[in-house]
């Protein structure tokens, strides 16, 4: 039987919109449906022409999804999981006792937690470190790791790592290098094409784009990264439901669109806070008083649709201002259509060490907008009455 997990489309001449809308669309032959239908079943009959047999170990809606994911990260492989932390789960259990990460010291709380309190029991070390500053490279090559654990821009800071340069240090010391694309998305940045081994995605995110499923992926141009993937998939459990799927493969059709909505929103919204009397400062990639500002430039195609905003407030005024506001959800998650608002320090980094999380910049006063595509006006209103 043939790689179906494989979907080669680096030299791909075909735009990203024609991609997202045409790619991952088998399985319908028999009735002419024009969008394939979900797959709701765990059982398949035996020798049946596709090799189906069990959900656990494949089904249509996620090779669709895993051909379409592939097309859109320029990438040959991709492997899709149940969530953006299973998807870590699948990379990091490849570890064995005695491996070494480095990690960017700003990284999303669930992978700190994960480290930290499960893979550490196993003999798995992590070693933090600031790699926006090439002073700290050699760290990588101090420490021989297995892997080098990379977020750009990472969460809820928005810093912009050198993928490209992290990425030939790493590979001299014979580490393999994973970039969290989740912030960035398929659509603004390309990890693979900087030089990473692994590109992986909450697709509960941009790639959905709705805040109605969960999900993750790995993409790689790896063919032994792809079979433990897919071990880690079958093995683990970590595999989606087909309906998730289905609804990020209808999410991601429109990806475009909603991306270029998030950045334009983002940035305006980033301009107005950065004038205003209560902000201390705001980190946007795009915007030119970011630190790494014209790494973000040539990294990445947009500036996505993340803020992170350092507020001159108390705790308790910080609070108020998240209670009045109307058209920003105070909720975890981030990159669907809806915006929402984020308290990192009590909400995605709580399980972050206080002395930890502040040691980085994660403060009290920090909140991290997901701006959605609402009307900008209506946003920017939103934020002025509730500052007020």
């Amino acid at each position: 039987m043939s790689d179906i997990h494989s979907s080669s489309t680096e030299n791909s001449p075909e735009g990203f919109e024609t991609r997202a809308i045409h790619r991952g669309a088998e399985y319908r032959e028999s009735t002419g449906s024009v969008i394939p239908p979900a797959y709701l079943t765990s059982t398949f009959a035996y020798g049946n022409e596709h090799g189906f047999d069990y959900t656990r170990s494949g089904n249509p809606n996620f090779r669709n999804l895993q051909e379409m994911l592939a097309s859109l990260e320029n990438a040959a492989h991709a492997t899709v999981f149940a969530s953006g932390v299973t998807a870590i789960t699948a990379v990091v259990s490849t570890l064995k006792s005695g491996d070494v990460v480095v990690a960017e010291e700003n990284i999303y709380g669930c992978t700190y937690r994960l480290f930290a309190q499960v893979f550490e029991k196993f003999g798995v070390s992590v070693q933090y470190t600031d790699l926006t500053n090439p002073e700290n490279y050699s760290i990588i090559e101090n420490a021989h790791p297995a892997l080098v654990w990379l977020e750009s821009p990472t969460n809820p800071l928005l810093k912009i790592v050198d993928i490209q340069a992290l990425s030939e240090v790493a590979h001299k010391a014979g580490a393999q290098v994973v970039v969290d694309n989740t912030f960035a998305s398929s659509y603004f940045q390309k990890p693979l094409a900087l030089g990473a081994d692994l590109s992986l995605t909450s697709t509960t995110k941009y790639t959905n784009g709705h805040s109605d499923c969960l999900g993750g992926v790995v993409a790689s141009n790896d063919a032994e990264w792809q079979d433990k993937m897919i071990f880690a998939q079958k093995a683990l459990g970590l595999q989606p439901a087909p309906f998730d799927c289905w609804l990020i493969t209808r999410g991601a059709k429109t990806m475009a669109l909603r991306m270029e909505q998030h950045q334009k929103n983002a940035l305006e919204l980033a301009h107005f806070l950065e004038a205003h009397s209560k902000v201390d400062w705001v980190r946007y990639p795009f915007l030119e008083s970011h630190p790494q500002y014209e790494l973000a430039q040539r990294q990445m195609s947009g500036g996505s649709g993340i803020i992170t905003v350092n507020f001159n407030l108390s705790l308790e005024d910080t609070r108020a201002f998240l209670d009045r506001l109307q058209y920003f959800t105070l909720a975890e998650s981030l990159g669907g259509i809806e915006s929402l608002i984020c308290h990192p320090a009590s909400m995605t980094h709580a399980s972050v060490p206080k002395e930890v999380r502040e040691g980085v910049g994660i403060t009290d006063s920090l909140v991290r907008f997901s701006v959605g595509i609402e009307t900008i006006a209506d946003l920017i209103s939103d934020v002025t009455q509730a500052l007020e």
